[in-house]
């Protein structure tokens, strides 16, 4: 039975308020940087002077950050710990839609990792959020989903009708001579999510929707490159089922995970942050710094993830983040460097 998005956080009556004004913009925005070259960003080697007395909030990406596939970067725990000890706090915001809220929960508890449900935001939230704050259960529409179980419980949350998703893993079309797809006319929106059984049934299903069906929004949770399946390689992202979706029906979608600003809207005007104070801390320039740059905060860049330093200081990249480390781990690093001295 659906339940108001209430019944797991309080978030989404406040998100219909404090993302209004951003979801106007959000729709066909193109993210950018003004910044130019990287060659003096400066590698975070004092944090206890640079870092930690001028933030009060942490906003942590978690693939590439927090954790590789399912295995959770070393000396992660005690730093969260020691972050926790020092009055931060903190936010786990992940483009990453396979999971609901509830089921990264689980993820962190599975890891060790002692992190409240308040804490955490995901993609699948921010898809379910803006579909609310936009009233689209009143349309009376439903939801064509492409991606996986994450999208379909906050969708239940919130009450809205949907269908897709894992259980159009495997399906093809007919396409023998005078064949066509039928599809739903009620469909009033297609949120594309990371899918690992993404198929050519899916992909049809959802441009007939977006082309045919007038009003059909085409939302998508993130358009990253590339993710963190296993902590082995990298594995094509989010953005390869979203170009698929866009090559075929010509639209841009709306984008509702990093870079949009609708999830960081949220969490200042509900808990009264100041973006100054606050700091985003990831993997991915093109995202986790670009939400930090783009919507006032600092920014400070892990190469712990897809990122590599060469990257970052090439003459190529121009989104520049106020700091970089090898990981949130560094963040203690004079600690460490005090203990060693005196062992």
């Amino acid at each position: 039975m659906a339940t108001s998005a209430r019944a797991f956080s309080p978030a989404a009556s406040s998100f219909r308020s404090s993302a209004a004004s951003a979801a106007a913009s959000v729709g066909k925005r193109t993210f950018t940087s003004t910044t130019s070259l990287n060659a003096n960003v400066l590698k975070l080697t004092e944090p206890a002077k640079d870092l930690l007395p001028n933030v009060d909030v942490f906003i942590f990406d978690c693939d590439g950050v927090i954790w590789r596939g399912d295995s959770v970067i070393e000396g992660i725990p005690e730093t969260l710990d020691k972050l926790r000890a020092l009055g931060k706090k903190m936010y786990f915001v992940t483009n990453n839609s396979t999971k609901s809220r509830k089921g990264y929960k689980k993820k962190f508890d599975s890891l060790g990792l002692d992190v409240p449900a308040e804490e955490i935001f995901s993609s699948s939230f921010a898809a379910a959020a803006y579909l609310e704050q936009t009233n689209f259960k009143q349309t009376g529409k439903k939801v064509y989903v492409v991606g996986e179980i994450g999208i379909q419980e906050e969708l239940d949350l919130i009450g809205v009708t949907h269908f897709g998703g894992p259980q159009d893993a495997g399906k093809q079309p007919d396409m023998g001579p005078g064949c066509a797809l039928p599809h739903d006319p009620d469909v009033g929106a297609v949120i594309v999510g990371f899918d690992r059984n993404i198929n050519y049934y899916k992909i049809q299903y959802a441009q007939l929707c977006i082309n045919e069906n007038p009003g059909c929004e085409f939302i998508a949770t993130n358009t990253d490159a590339v993710t963190h399946l296993t902590d082995a390689q990298e594995w094509a992202g989010n953005g390869s089922m979203v170009g698929a979706i866009k090559g075929c029906t010509g639209q841009e979608p709306t984008v509702v995970g990093k870079p949009s600003p609708l999830m960081i809207d949220y969490l200042c005007n509900k808990l009264g942050l100041d973006r100054g104070r606050i700091c985003m801390v990831g993997d991915r320039l093109d995202t986790d710094i670009l939400f930090g740059t783009d919507n006032g905060l600092k920014s400070l860049l892990v190469l712990s993830g897809v990122t590599s330093e060469e990257k970052l200081l090439s003459q190529e990249n121009t989104i520049t983040p106020d700091y970089y480390a090898d990981s949130i781990v560094d963040f203690f690093v004079d600690e460490t460097a005090k203990v060693e001295a005196t062992a």
